[in-house]
């Protein structure tokens, strides 16, 4: 039975809803009497918001294309290129989490190659013309082909496998490397999806060599056949560089480092990746097709594989339709905001609303060398902006134009939406919000960006309390994508729609988040803190503390958050938790010590712990485990996650998962948080049940 065949039967009758890219085939005759050439669009019949993906009925609709066209004799190339703004952006990831056995996972890797490889091994050249987004197996097309041309104006190319907890499977971890080197290949199978999923561009395509040539959108497809007839009649030559003659060692063991560093063995498909990119120097091509199909095989069933799909489908689908959001049609419209403080919070936020509402925005402080500083913040980053050629000379006066500075509230008295962003006291905030209130008009929204003070407090002595909204954002604010928008007990329907409104246009991803201490992310991130913490001020070695959650592979470990957080702030957040719940969060009296002593964390310059700080931790006289410390903190995550749904602080467990991944950056193949403490059997230990259904960002049983 031949490998189609084989994939076919296993398949069969599976991922029945799959939405089948097509592969429509038209002849074209090429200019200057080149020939004939097959041109396969791919196009799924929806429109861009809906890309081409690939599952066993859409690979079996290509390879049933290049049936019809390797029965022909009278062609001189084959074309692929995908329907407007989308080339393909490969596997169907609904169907990937669909699959139930080692066998259908084996049989989409081989299906994939058996298909592909077919674009590289046909009578005659064949061309890819990447018009737009190529991504993962719609890369992988591409890379099969003979000859690639690409769009300038392509926004996203990228094999974002490893970022899921997959590796390229259908050829790109053989393909790349020796097409542009392994050192620029690990770029994309390793580094960039390791970097928050980091994508290029069709001109970064080109300069790494991956496409041969590239034209402009406009006339994109006709200037590719036109090149490929060039190339067809020889007065184009297409050089290429013979890679597998370097030493690829170094190279992969630098971006093992880099693995090492972010994951700390935390997820095996970026350790998987590595494998196949150095066995690509010396294997075959059948060797190195069947050691991805096998790699692919353990993956699409592993638990990892699983969390990443149920984050992915969190950050693309619940985040787009936050639960619980109001109607749209109550949002009022915003036509200029106000900045109550000039800090760098402040100052961030300025240019955050002046570039993604294109309003004017009024910045306010109490003298005028702060205010001045915030402004000058604006207009230095605008600058940067201008430099990197992200923003034109036109855009940059614009926006400066945008951004100004006042000593009084009477410049918001026009203004629809006010935040401010001023010291981490209710009292103070109090003052503030009275003192615009008796300036701004009675719909104007007034928000506030606190981390963890009461929305409700805050606007209990205001005439119009139903205007007050929470709007928590996380440092650095042009990074962070989470919104974390709260309803105080006041708050109205139209303040909320409103503020929904705005975070959308600001493209972040807004969670409606009940008036809690804390709300979500600080509070869990407070409460895994702590127990860490008081497991050093126990006298659990600080280093054995720090790394004993490296298990999950977190962005960065709970000493280095708390270096970057700042100690003052962190005891701040940990007094006000204590003070609401004084059972389970404590405050730790080390931790004070090293605020009074002005250190800025645990590390010293040279990244070891600072020898004060460790004088400053002596005398606990209960050291713990690195495995007690892990087991502790995970514990601790599992019965405050369960108190906050019960309370009510979010919709539901995803809801929590959201606002981990994307205002604490926890890895996709966590799944956020409760998909690692199901699987790992820490909810039901805890809490006497799991937070997701089985089968939910798992393997089924």
């Amino acid at each position: 039975m031949s490998t189609l065949d084989t994939s076919r039967a296993l398949l069969e009758g599976k991922n029945a809803d799959e939405v089948v890219t097509k592969a429509l085939v038209r002849d074209v005759e090429l200019p200057y009497g080149a020939g004939t050439m097959a041109l396969i669009t791919l196009d799924n019949g929806l429109d861009h918001t809906k890309p081409n993906t690939f599952g066993p009925h859409g690979l079996l609709a290509l390879n049933d294309a290049l049936d019809a066209i390797a029965a022909r004799s009278d062609l001189a190339a084959v074309g692929v290129v995908g329907k407007p703004f989308i080339f393909a952006v490969g596997a169907d990831l609904k169907g990937a989490a669909a699959v139930s056995s080692r066998e259908e996972a084996l049989a989409i890797g081989r299906l994939g190659h058996h298909v592909f490889r077919r674009l590289g091994e046909l009578d005659v050249p064949s061309f890819a013309f990447v018009n737009g987004a190529a991504m993962g197996g719609g890369l992988e097309i591409a890379l099969h082909c003979t000859y690639r041309t690409v769009s300038s104006g392509v926004p996203a190319i990228a094999l974002p496998e490893c970022f899921l907890g997959l590796v390229p499977g259908w050829g790109g971890t053989q393909l790349l490397p020796r097409l542009i080197g392994p050192e620029k290949a690990l770029k994309l199978v390793i580094e960039n999806p390791l970097s928050q999923n980091r994508m290029i561009k069709g001109r970064d395509a080109y300069a790494l060599g991956i496409a041969d040539a590239m034209f402009e959108p406009a006339d994109f497809v006709e200037e590719s056949l036109r090149w490929a007839a060039q190339v067809l009649r020889g007065e184009v030559t297409v050089e290429r560089t013979d890679h597998t003659a370097e030493d690829w060692a170094p190279v992969i063991d630098q971006a093992r480092t880099l693995v090492d560093l972010k994951l700390r063995g935390a997820s095996p498909a970026p350790y998987r990746a590595l494998d196949l990119v150095a066995l690509a120097r010396t294997a075959s091509r059948d060797e190195g097709f069947a050691a991805e199909d096998e790699a692919l095989a353990d993956l699409l069933m592993s638990d990892e594989l699983r969390a990443g799909l149920y984050a992915f489908d969190l950050v693309q689908r619940r985040a787009k339709r936050p639960a619980g959001a109001p109607d749209r049609s109550l949002a009022r419209p915003v036509t200029k905001v106000g900045v109550v403080g000039a800090g760098l919070m402040a100052s961030q936020l300025a240019l955050l609303f002046a570039r993604r509402l294109e309003v004017p925005v009024v910045l306010t402080d109490l003298d005028q060398a702060r205010l001045d500083k915030g402004v000058g913040y604006v207009h230095a980053e605008v600058d940067k902006l201008l430099g990197k050629g992200r923003i034109s000379a036109d855009q940059a006066n614009r926006l400066k134009g945008l951004v100004t500075g006042s000593l009084t509230k009477d410049a918001f008295a026009d203004a629809d939406f006010v935040i401010e962003a001023v010291f981490e006291d209710l009292g103070v905030k109090q003052k503030v919000f009275a003192e615009v209130e008796e300036v701004v008009s009675g719909t104007c929204v007034l928000a506030t960006n606190t981390s963890s003070l009461s929305v409700t407090d805050m606007a209990a002595g205001l005439r119009h309390p139903e205007r007050v909204v929470g709007f928590h954002f996380f440092n650095p604010v042009a990074v962070l994508p989470l919104l974390e928008i709260v309803r105080g007990a006041a708050t109205d329907d139209a303040t909320l729609a409103t503020a929904f409104a705005v975070g959308k246009t600001l493209k972040k991803s807004c969670v409606l988040v009940k008036d809690a201490p804390a709300f979500v992310v600080n509070r869990l991130l407070t409460r895994f803190m702590g127990e860490v913490t008081a497991a050093a001020d126990e006298g659990t070695p600080l280093e054995v503390a720090d790394h004993a959650l490296d298990s999950l592979g977190l962005p960065m470990t709970p000493f280095a958050l708390l270096q970057l957080v700042g100690p003052a702030v962190a005891l701040h957040v940990a007094e006000t938790m204590r003070a609401a719940f004084p059972d389970r969060f404590g405050v730790s009296e080390n931790l004070a010590k090293l605020v009074a002593a002005g250190k800025p964390g645990m590390y010293g310059p040279d990244f070891q712990i600072d020898p004060e700080v460790r004088t400053l931790f002596e005398g606990g006289s209960s050291p713990s485990a690195a495995e007690d410390v892990r087991l502790r903190a995970l514990r601790a995550l599992a019965q405050e996650i369960r108190l906050m749904l019960d309370e009510g602080v979010v919709a539901a467990p995803q809801d929590i998962d959201l606002c981990m991944i994307l205002g604490a950056g926890w890895p996709f193949h966590t799944g956020g948080i409760t998909p690692y403490l199901d699987r790992t059997g820490i909810s039901e230990e805890v809490t006497g049940s799991r937070f997701l259904e089985p089968g939910v960002a798992s393997v089924p049983a």
